[in-house]
């Protein structure tokens, strides 16, 4: 056995160092200051509660909302039209459960919320409702796929899964043509 003293590293004594003074920095910190952004924070000065900073970019929550105005139209347009034509409810009834889950899936962003639809009226035939619900699932298709493009993560393919849903829906809701060919 050797007696010389141990040695200490220098990559083992630059650790030390930095965690160190992390500790001294992290320590100096107090919640309690106004300006440290912790919700519910006391202003010492004022002795007011802090309002909390949005945590969801003001942008994406009105894309968001804007989007969820459009799929509440929807599903207004589906419940009226199946209201008024009742033989087309088992083929509105996928694209009313689609766009119920679009719009819960879109309000579960905080700040987000679906603007009561306007008053509308149904065409007067079922082959003109089921038009008129593919017209308006194609608008809302483009709106939202731009809006997609606006924004990123996962409030981008949130919109654009929604975008390619509603045109897959407006597709099926137009009568197919018999002996077209591909």
């Amino acid at each position: 056995m050797s007696n010389e003293p141990l040695r200490l590293s220098r990559r083992v004594a630059l650790q030390s160092v930095a965690l160190a003074s992390g500790a001294v920095l992290l320590a100096g910190c107090k919640d309690d200051q106004a300006s440290s952004g912790t919700p519910g924070a006391v202003d010492p000065e004022s002795g007011k509660t802090v309002p909390a900073t949005p945590t969801v970019d003001p942008a994406v929550v009105a894309a968001l909302t804007t989007a969820a105005g459009l799929v509440n139209g929807l599903v207004s347009q589906y419940t009226l039209i199946g209201t008024k034509y009742p033989a087309l409810k088992a083929k509105l009834a996928a694209g009313a459960k689609y766009h119920a889950s679009h719009l819960a899936k879109l309000q579960e962003t905080e700040g987000v919320t679906a603007a009561k639809p306007g008053a509308t009226s149904a065409p007067t035939s079922a082959a003109a409702a089921l038009a008129v619900l593919a017209k308006l699932e194609k608008q809302a298709s483009i709106a939202h796929a731009a809006a997609a493009a606006k924004v990123s993560g996962p409030q981008a393919r949130l919109l654009a899964m929604i975008a390619a849903s509603e045109l897959q829906l407006g597709s099926t809701l137009l009568p197919t043509r018999k002996g077209a060919s591909s």
